[in-house]
């Protein structure tokens, strides 16, 4: 039991240390240019994704529905 109170006491003061090392280098700054991981992709303008996300399409929709003899549009 007390062999394994050691291995965590060890283990948390080390991670400590290495917490405030790293603390310390973001603190003051880095001399290198952090590069971020993945590259911008540029944001496409926000769409419908389904259908029945598609307002126009859900006016047809009603339109047909309530008007079944109204020739199709040609849109």
């Amino acid at each position: 039991m007390l062999k394994l109170l050691v291995v965590v006491l060890v283990f948390a003061a080390v991670t400590y240390f290495v917490t405030r090392a790293l603390q310390e280098r973001d603190a003051r700054g880095s001399t290198a240019a952090r590069k971020p991981l993945r590259p911008k992709r540029p944001s496409a303008p926000p769409r419908p994704v389904a259908p029945d996300d598609d307002e126009d399409f859900l006016r047809d929709l009603d339109r047909k529905r309530l008007n079944p003899q109204d020739p199709p549009d040609e849109t």
